[in-house]
């Protein structure tokens, strides 16, 4: 019938990847190591929200 708890943990890691990402496009414009970990971090985050 109703699913709070899964759309609220889905909007808690769509939340989470957007702020990496972000936090992954300002370093690339400085530091291209950190950023790539910003973006792997990300990815990980994308494939748990997939597995929702």
């Amino acid at each position: 019938m109703f699913r709070f708890g899964k759309n609220s943990k889905e909007k808690k890691l769509r939340k989470k990847y957007d702020r990496l990402m972000t936090e992954a496009f300002e370093l690339s414009k400085i530091n291209r190591k950190q950023s790539d970990a910003k973006y792997a971090e990300a990815d990980k985050i994308m494939t748990l929200i997939e597995e929702l």
